[in-house]
């Protein structure tokens, strides 16, 4: 696969979907090459271990969903050194696979065993909307806990807030925690509202209104995403390898 198949093939995937946002903001590329990409690795974030994990497997093209955050001071600018230094190529995809249908939000709805998605999450006026997916049968909330905690290798934190069984699924992968978002996932008659971050107004809302909640970490809720794409990449280049980068649980506390 080179550069030239590879960003065709991505523009095949998310279409239209790359014209609403801007590229070097939602999604972009470092380091490409005219070299061929043999060996893709994928994680969740670009961090200076991420890219040191690549080189030790001999990786060409790392992809991730967020790229390097500047507001980690320092670290974005160590993350394209490293790039630089061992030639391996970066591209990240943010929002644009958010709303992917292979995407962060419909691959952790599918891991956790929906069969049918109600919304897919999507762009509103600059703020993402949920995805809502339904379980073929109702569960108890702790048994959608046990669940999740073993899908995302990870101890997740809950509010049950009602004793209604568990079957419409309200989520927003990472950054999900507005109350608005909660409030859309009430109005949309969801069991439990499922994302990756929570705060102060997150918890106090989901407790005043009466609506179950599960937090995983961010970058634990939307891997599933970023593998999607990966195995896509796969499915079309046959030759290539892929290879999960593996990221530690810091946000969380692990299962």
């Amino acid at each position: 696969m080179d550069t030239l198949a590879f960003k065709s093939y991505i523009y095949a995937l998310f279409g239209t979907l790359l014209n609403e946002f801007e590229e070097d903001e939602e999604y972009g590329y470092h380091y490409f090459s005219a070299k061929c990409y043999k060996k893709i690795g994928y994680s969740t974030n670009l961090t200076p271990e991420v890219v040191q994990q690549a080189a030790k497997q001999n990786v060409d093209l790392i992809i991730t969903h967020h790229d390097a955050w500047s507001f980690v001071y320092g670290m974005k600018e160590q993350c394209m050194d490293l790039l630089q230094h061992h030639n391996i190529a970066h591209f990240y995809i943010h929002l644009p696979l958010d709303y992917a249908e292979f995407g962060t939000c419909n691959s952790l709805l599918r891991e956790l065993g929906v069969v049918r998605i109600v919304q897919p999450s999507r762009n509103i006026k600059g703020d993402s909307s949920i995805g809502i997916g339904e379980l073929e049968s109702p569960v108890t909330m702790d048994e959608l806990v046990k669940t999740m905690s073993s899908a995302l290798g990870e101890k997740v934190f809950f509010q049950k807030n009602s004793s209604r069984a568990i079957q419409r699924i309200g989520m927003i992968t990472g950054a999900g925690n507005g109350t608005n978002q909660l409030r859309e996932a009430l109005n949309h008659d969801c069991d439990v509202y499922i994302t990756g971050e929570k705060n102060l107004y997150t918890v106090q809302y989901a407790r005043f209104i009466g609506l179950n909640l599960i937090v995983g970490s961010h970058t634990f809720t939307e891997i599933f995403g970023v593998r999607s794409l990966a195995q896509k990449l796969q499915e079309r280049f046959h030759e290539v390898e892929i290879v999960e980068l593996c990221e530690d649980h810091i946000e969380v506390m692990m299962g």
